[in-house]
């Protein structure tokens, strides 16, 4: 069996495919338009963000017996149409739970301690000490819109730090995952009105759904405490990016820090150039050495585990 790699994958991935006995090409540079030429040679294709498996080109994917994706997101797959032509979609939700709750705990530090703009400055031989008052952590109310892996990772890591933990969730895993949160030390909303209303920090962890889209909007953004700060290291499009930046330029929020956006690469230039209290890093989350190997075997894994078994 063949297997395209279009997105670059750590070489530990790539010899566990052919450890199994799959025929591997590397094509890290493939477009959308080759990739509907070539990709009818294959039996599966491992991708991470960059390739986009439309259904444009899945309709050319006339062996293709399994997608994998080396990572959690899977809005760069029409999973409709991969189901439509059995074709099956694994992919490794599990990888980067640590790094990004790491990073979004980062993040709430570099906001709470003016940390970007403190180090920005003294690099054009400022010393503005007394403009930099910050605050601690500790004490401090954290809301979780979302409580999948990273956010129950993020969770354990902000109650060490002896913070408040809140969740909402519809905990799609029933109420074992509600007991969960409790027995964390977490606690739980009904509403994300409610939850923004009470939090001084909230962090979101959902995936892109047409009823998770714009979770934060015009609206409800106006819920949030002026001092509060908003984390997203989830999915661009569950912030309405226009309602954040009014509320930043209007400080009606204290903050915000940004891994993820709309568009990818980031283009926006009102985000871009807003001058208030945002941090912006351009998805960088999984972005860590053992994130990255670890996602490139568990794919490799799952895939010769379910094409071997065919």
């Amino acid at each position: 069996m063949k297997i395209l790699i279009s997105d670059k994958l750590q070489e530990e991935g790539v010899k566990i495919f052919q450890e199994n006995g799959f025929d591997v090409v590397k094509n890290f540079d493939i477009t959308n338009e080759e990739l509907k030429k070539e990709i009818g040679n294959y039996d599966g294709i491992v991708i991470r963000s960059r390739t986009k498996l439309t259904a444009d080109v899945l309709e050319h994917a006339t062996n293709l017996k399994a997608i994998g994706r080396a990572g959690v997101g899977l809005d760069n797959v029409d999973r409709a149409k991969a189901a439509e032509l059995n074709i099956e979609v694994l992919n490794t939700p599990e990888a980067p739970s640590v790094s990004v709750a790491e990073l979004a705990l980062g993040l709430m530090f570099t906001l709470a301690r003016h940390i970007s703009n403190a180090d920005r400055t003294m690099h054009t031989g400022e010393w503005n000490k007394k403009q930099y008052l910050g605050y601690t952590l500790k004490g401090k109310k954290l809301g979780l819109i979302g409580f999948g892996n990273i956010a129950k990772q993020l969770a354990k890591k902000a109650i060490a730090l002896e913070m408040d933990v809140g969740v909402y969730s519809r905990f799609s895993k029933g109420p074992e995952a509600v007991e969960e949160a409790k027995n964390i030390g977490c606690k739980i909303y009904s509403s994300i009105d409610d939850l923004l209303k009470d939090a001084q920090i909230v962090s979101l962890h959902l995936p892109v759904t047409s009823q998770t889209e714009n979770t934060i909007n015009a609206t409800n953004i106006k819920l949030m405490n002026k001092k509060s700060i908003l984390i997203n290291t989830a999915r661009g499009k569950l912030i309405e990016e226009k309602a954040l930046i009014d509320a930043l330029v209007n400080k009606e929020i204290g903050g915000a820090a940004l891994d993820v956006f709309r568009e990818e690469p980031l283009k926006d230039t009102n985000l871009i150039n807003c001058e208030g209290n945002l941090i912006l890093t351009p998805h960088i989350g999984a972005q860590t050495i053992e994130t990255q190997v670890y996602a490139a075997t568990k794919i490799a894994e799952k895939m010769s585990n379910f094409l071997k078994n065919l």
